[in-house]
């Protein structure tokens, strides 16, 4: 069972840029999408085959989140207890038999750290939210965590210490989650790789590699020996982020049937 992740950064700029090719290529069960920037009443295309939850934003062109999936959950919910951090479209939760499955797009520190003390209270919102969804299922998370976590996590650590999305605040709300339950599945698999997700438009930086991990397939503990593999698709282009692929072993079902 493969799932993918993918920042897509305006998905009607992605379609123009061989998203579909990649999509088809894949032929994944789960495609979870962030900053789709698009209320899903604009759209001009279809993904035959499977089910489609959008959660957008209030404002037109930003931030935004969609699933899309072959299997049908039992239920579907928007932000945290269907109000919170809906308004920027951030969250989508779905449930299955066997497990939940959410897609996030975490608020970004912003520039001069700006927007820090609003993701502090969205890290102990959503900490406390995947928290009471592993006491009932064990949980899949995906997204643009917009956190690299260790100094390996970038190309340029000491440069980038108070600059959004490598803040000590950050990393250890990172650290937090981790130990709340939760494992990194691409660094649990690849302790020493160095290979990054997102990269800057300015100074060449994807040219020049200078880039940072901040897109995660993160697992329940339990559900940590079920993952075959957690890949990190640099050659994809489209957007400044790339897809991050999680695939399970055959044995892993999403059903009970």
């Amino acid at each position: 069972m493969k799932f993918i992740s993918w920042n897509v950064n305006g998905l009607r700029a992605a379609m123009k840029k061989g998203f579909m090719t990649y999509f088809n290529e894949q032929d994944a069960d789960i495609v979870a999408l962030q900053e789709t920037k698009m209320q899903e009443e604009q759209k001009d295309f279809s993904f035959p085959g499977y089910e489609e939850y959008w959660n957008s934003a209030d404002k037109k062109g930003y931030s935004g989140t969609l699933i899309l999936t072959r299997h049908k959950p039992l239920n579907v919910s928007y932000g945290i207890n269907e109000t919170l951090y809906n308004d920027e479209g951030r969250i989508i939760t779905l449930e299955f038999d066997t497990c939940y499955f959410v897609n996030v797009y975490v608020p970004n520190a912003q520039r001069e750290l700006t927007r820090l003390e609003y993701r502090m209270k969205y890290e102990e919102d959503f900490r406390a939210y995947l928290g009471k969804l592993n006491e009932t299922k064990p949980v899949i998370l995906c997204g643009d965590l917009n956190v690299a976590h260790e100094e390996i996590d970038l190309k340029n650590p000491k440069s980038n210490q108070r600059n959004a999305g490598f803040t000590i605040e950050e990393r250890t709300k990172f650290t937090t989650l981790l130990e709340s339950g939760f494992k990194d599945t691409f660094r649990e698999l690849y302790p020493d790789t160095i290979t990054y997700s997102w990269w800057s438009y300015m100074f060449n930086a994807r040219k020049n590699n200078a880039g940072w991990r901040i897109d995660y397939f993160v697992v329940s503990n339990r559900l940590f020996n079920a993952v075959e593999n957690s890949e990190i698709h640099t050659d994809i282009m489209g957007s400044d982020h790339c897809p991050v692929v999680l695939t399970m072993k055959p044995e892993f079902t999403l059903s009970k049937d």
